[in-house]
């Protein structure tokens, strides 16, 4: 009764909900641990190969498993206890990233090891990523979907500005084991969080009908997302971003490696630069008023192509990371305007399976692109990679923006009067 007399900002109105408090704390420890890992890996599997494609095919790797499968996670996150199902994914998670800890302190790690921990990792994806977006929504209910996204994203890049910054620090002064074994013992606490978690049977149990078979149930949230054209562009512009835009591990590495040769202290430095624009991108999102618009997105998308081909022909270090920070908040702006609006428009009923083919879009994506961006940086050099990775994400936006356009059938009307041309007029039919 205490905390419902206390009114939150708008900005933070999700934290009325005591569950939802308790499972922020939770996410904002465990993404401190999954930056240190994202981080202390990347820079692992450079320095075991030397090779901008081996940090790509690490970004597969974890990935691979969501192209693959990535609707069995949303068919398990409409018909399990969605507690229980990510209680079970985080515990599989910490045992992963404590055996990585384990081969790395003991020297006996090689490439392969981290090649197969990350496929294992992106099994555990598959499952633990639609169900913990649909359990999110269950927690806060539709009238603070859109604002818990937006701190979601907030505490995920919070994460991203200490993680980066401890596991450079470690990797330093005692290799990268100790970040793995970090992030292990995260992911326990979200285990234990979870459990006092005081979530009452109808909302961490939402059933599908048992009487369809796995392939009606899957056929059925691919159909709503046909008949849906909010979801159907969101999810196109979201392929686009995920292929040429979302791949900056890669970059970052070659940039910090072999453009500025400010070593491991560098890629920490612009991934908390990066971390730093998502943060105010999401706490900007967070503030906005009114539902997602697709043309919101497509704005987002072409201010992002345009930051990627700028930052892409600095060579003065300070330019390059002033625009990182730009990057981060066009990023973070479209992500959460884009996961709200598939949410809010998707029915609890196929939620899970229509956010499984969101994130099997976002991540699989990811694992195509990694390794193309990554041989593409080993044969023609980092800038020109960049640059043109804007210049596609750019594009599509753009291409994107008149697909939908005349899907609405909007046209252009000109008129004449007294032999001057009268205001151009958009017309819907």
């Amino acid at each position: 009764m205490a905390a419902a007399k206390f009114r939150w900002p708008r900005a933070f109105s999700a934290l009325q909900v005591r569950n939802y408090r308790i499972y922020v704390c939770s996410q904002l420890v465990a993404n401190t641990g999954l930056w240190m890992q994202r981080i202390a890996q990347d820079w692992l599997i450079r320095e075991l190969t030397g090779s901008a494609t081996a940090v790509g095919i690490t970004v597969a790797c974890q990935f691979l498993p969501v192209l693959l499968f990535g609707m069995f996670g949303g068919l398990v996150a409409d018909r399990f206890p969605k507690r229980k199902v990510l209680m079970i994914t985080q515990s599989v998670a910490a045992a992963l990233a404590i055996l990585l800890g384990v081969l790395a302190v003991t020297g006996a790690v090689q490439a392969w090891h981290v090649f197969g921990i990350a496929i294992m990792l992106g099994f555990v994806t598959v499952v633990d990523n639609p169900t913990r977006q649909a359990f999110v929504s269950e927690l806060v209910g539709h009238r603070h979907i859109r604002n818990a996204i937006s701190l979601n994203s907030s505490v995920f890049q919070l994460g991203g500005l200490i993680g980066p910054a401890i596991s450079g620090i470690l990797i330093h002064a005692v290799g990268q084991g100790p970040s793995f074994m970090i992030n292990g013992a995260a992911c326990l606490l979200v285990v234990t969080l979870l459990g006092i978690m005081a979530v009452p049977d109808e909302i961490s149990s939402t059933k599908s009908a048992e009487a369809y078979s796995i392939k009606e149930q899957f056929a059925e949230g691919l159909d709503y997302i046909r008949r849906t054209p909010e979801i159907t562009w969101t999810i196109v512009l979201v392929a686009a971003l995920a292929l040429f835009g979302l791949n900056m591990p890669v970059i970052l590495t070659a940039f910090a490696t072999t453009e500025f040769s400010s070593g491991v202290g560098g890629y920490s430095l612009f991934n908390t630069l990066v971390a730093i624009g998502s943060l105010t991108g999401a706490l900007l999102s967070a503030r906005r008023s009114g539902g997602p618009r697709l043309r919101f997105l497509v704005s987002c998308l072409v201010g992002l192509g345009a930051a990627l081909m700028l930052a892409s022909v600095w060579h003065v270090e300070p330019l390059f990371c002033a625009t990182l920070i730009g990057i981060g908040i066009v990023t973070m702006l479209f992500m959460t305007s884009a996961n709200s609006l598939v949410q809010m428009t998707a029915p609890a009923a196929v939620r899970g399976r229509v956010m499984s083919v969101y994130l099997l879009v976002l991540l699989g994506c990811q694992a195509i692109g990694g390794p193309i961006v990554g041989s593409a940086i080993d044969h023609v050099g980092v800038r020109t990679t960049m640059l043109t990775c804007g210049a596609i994400v750019a594009l599509v936006a753009l291409i994107a923006g008149l697909g939908m356009a005349r899907q609405s059938q909007l046209r252009l009307a000109v008129g004449r009067s007294t032999g001057r041309l009268a205001p151009v007029q958009i017309v819907h039919r």
